[in-house]
């Protein structure tokens, strides 16, 4: 047995950071998780998370935010990890619109001392997320990673999609493989609060009643978070290698001509209507929901569905869990979670 590999994770106590973590550490890597345990949502959900991870010896917590001057390049410097997972992010399209300057200094300042630190010190290959959010106006789909992402309709999207033009600079100029990976409604058990799986579930048993957006004419191609998991831990053994020219790029790939750095999606490639998801609620509460129908929300778009061939072709792996399937496991996790 040689030296296990080191992995670092930024966002390790959020929802993905932590299955991400827990993956890791299940195939033998060790793991630095850092983690502001920020007060977004219920920092105690990130702190049992957190308990659960260093349950293990091969996890060690830094709790800070990735944004502090230093706090990366000494990190580095010391653990020279070979992979980073990228994740730590202020999150939400709504809570952009009322507080955009914690989005700036987590995506933009908190990325800007990442790469900084890699550059310093490169590893094997960097995954950074981005979000199905960069490709904003789009309204052709499904959307694939080819195709030109100029109109983002949030400052959360926005950030999300400088930080993919970041790192291909750095890419380009310090040859370090990069991928960005575009997640789509990322759900399932431990999930995040302000998400509408948690927000509608919680209000069902209360009998309170629940907000749907856009009067339910919304579509969102639902992600299982163990699939998410699975579909990284692929990519992370896939760095991107820079092409010797345009030629060498295969149709359909997001490579970058002149750096080792591409984009991909991460999602079911089966766009589901809010109200199926809600049906999917109402079918494991055993309980019927009280619909108020709300008008669209800003920032927001009606639909995503994600082009998942790329993943394919390059992982052999696709999502596929049923939102029936993963609503369930929610469900039977927040019950126990929260006693209810």
């Amino acid at each position: 047995m040689g030296e296990a590999r080191t992995a670092l994770v930024t966002g390790s106590a959020g929802f993905i950071g932590y299955f991400v973590c827990r993956r890791l550490l299940a195939d033998g890597f060790r793991v630095i998780g850092i983690d502001s345990l920020s007060d977004y949502y219920e920092v105690e959900l990130k702190q049992r998370r957190q308990a659960n991870l260093l349950q293990n010896q091969g996890f060690r917590a830094v709790n800070e935010p990735i944004e502090t001057p230093g706090l990366l390049m000494d990190l580095f410097a010391k653990e020279q990890p070979d992979v980073v997972v990228h994740l730590a992010a202020q999150a939400g399209v709504r809570y952009s619109i009322d507080n955009p300057r914690s989005y700036l200094e987590s995506n933009l300042v908190g990325t800007f001392e990442l790469l900084e630190a890699a550059r310093a010190h490169p590893p094997e290959h960097m995954l950074l997320a981005s979000t199905s959010s960069a490709y904003g106006a789009n309204t052709e789909m499904p959307y694939r990673e080819t195709m030109k992402t100029d109109h983002q309709m949030s400052f959360y999207a926005a950030t999300k999609k400088a930080t993919e033009a970041m790192a291909h600079s750095y890419a380009h100029l310090f040859s370090l493989p990069v991928t960005m990976f575009r997640f789509f409604t990322v759900y399932g058990p431990w999930g995040r609060p302000d998400m509408a799986l948690f927000k509608f579930t919680r209000a069902m048993l209360a009998g309170e009643p629940i907000d749907v957006y856009n009067h339910g004419e919304m579509m969102r191609d639902f992600t299982y978070v163990e699939d998410l998991v699975e579909a990284i831990r692929r990519l992370i053994d896939t760095p991107p290698v820079r092409p010797e020219s345009a030629e060498d790029i295969a149709e359909g790939d997001s490579l970058s001509p002149v750096a080792p750095w591409r984009v991909v999606n991460i999602g079911n490639s089966q766009p589901v209507q809010l109200g199926d998801m809600i049906t999917a609620v109402e079918d494991a509460l055993g309980i019927e929901a009280k619909r108020n129908l709300m008008p669209m929300q800003p920032g927001d778009v009606p639909a995503t569905w994600a082009h998942a061939e790329l993943l394919n072709s390059l992982t052999g792996y696709v999502p596929k869990t049923d939102i029936r399937d993963g609503v369930r496991r929610f469900i039977e996790w927040y019950r126990d979670y929260y006693q209810a």
